[in-house]
């Protein structure tokens, strides 16, 4: 009982001290930078636990960040065909682990809609005969579409409100660029979130197409030495991370790039303590592409 008076009465020193700041005669922060730096002094000078303040600023941070910086491209991900029988597709299930599977027709772009594993939960009490008559629109869950452009924070709520964990995600042109869930943008507020079916040898370097790679910074150099055939040094850092921490001489905030023995890394994620996730790609073209935004504004 004296533990959660002690605890009770820390939490209210604490709460009362953070509000007291915001409540002083200095000047109040009048935009989100300025906000993001008011936060990380007061957590200094109030000794605030560093694992909050990174979920604050990570949930401030995907009111700016778009699907198509999270998304997992369609050459990843794993879907079942509408005509396919229970023995064609439970093997994939049980391979991949996912909950959820696009359900497609003839390619990705023409999505039927969204299976939940749990709902093949009754094929376990059925006969092998009625296996093969199973029908799997009998159970789809309608599929819900957003644009690339769409806000995090806008899809977030909109995933509370429609009870939703998955988005087929469309281009330009209304083909399927690939899908995104809740999961993915939980990780730019907590951070990665890995469950037993996670491997690092996915997760550390995804291929976003156009020539683009999703890197994670804890990637070993020597991985993507030999994934990309290059020659970076791992003797003074270990991880792709810290080589660009170097380059940069500061922590970069998201969308600051710099360039690498002919690559251009560009900051996806990163909090006030690490880089969490970079995109690389050959710095000649990221020039040309550079230049071809230029000349069509």
């Amino acid at each position: 009982m004296s533990e959660d008076r002690s605890s009770s009465q820390n939490n209210k020193s604490w709460l009362e001290k953070f509000f007291s700041a915001f409540s002083s005669d200095s000047d109040e922060p009048s935009s989100r930078d300025e906000l993001l730096s008011f936060l990380r002094e007061a957590g200094t000078r109030l000794r605030l636990d560093q694992d909050a303040l990174t979920i604050i600023e990570g949930a401030l941070q995907i009111s700016d960040q778009q699907v198509r910086e999270v998304l997992i491209p369609r050459s990843q991900v794993n879907t079942i065909g509408m005509e396919q029988a229970p023995e064609e597709y439970l093997p994939v299930i049980l391979e991949t682990g996912h909950s959820r599977y696009p359900v497609v027709g003839e390619n990705l772009d023409e999505v039927h809609g969204i299976l939940l594993v749990k709902d093949l939960l009754p094929l376990l009490s059925q006969s092998q005969d009625k296996r093969q008559h199973f029908a799997l629109d009998s159970v789809l869950r309608p599929a819900m579409f957003v644009p690339e452009s769409k806000r995090l924070n806008s899809l977030l709520k909109e995933f509370r409100d429609t009870h939703n964990h998955m988005a087929v995600v469309v281009d330009e042109y209304g083909g399927t660029a690939g899908i995104v869930t809740i999961e993915d943008i939980l990780e730019q507020i907590v951070g990665d979130i890995e469950d037993e079916h996670d491997t690092d040898e996915e997760d550390d370097i995804r291929e976003l197409g156009d020539g683009r790679y999703a890197i994670r910074a804890l990637t070993p150099i020597d991985d993507f030495n030999e994934r990309f055939e290059t020659r970076f040094s791992d003797e003074e850092f270990d991880t792709v991370g810290g080589l660009v921490m170097q380059r940069f001489g500061h922590l970069p905030r998201r969308g600051e790039h710099a360039e690498l023995g002919g690559w251009r890394f560009t900051v996806l994620n990163a909090d006030n303590r690490r880089i969490r996730l970079l995109q690389a790609e050959h710095a000649e073209q990221a020039d040309e592409q550079d230049s071809d935004n230029k000349d069509a504004s």
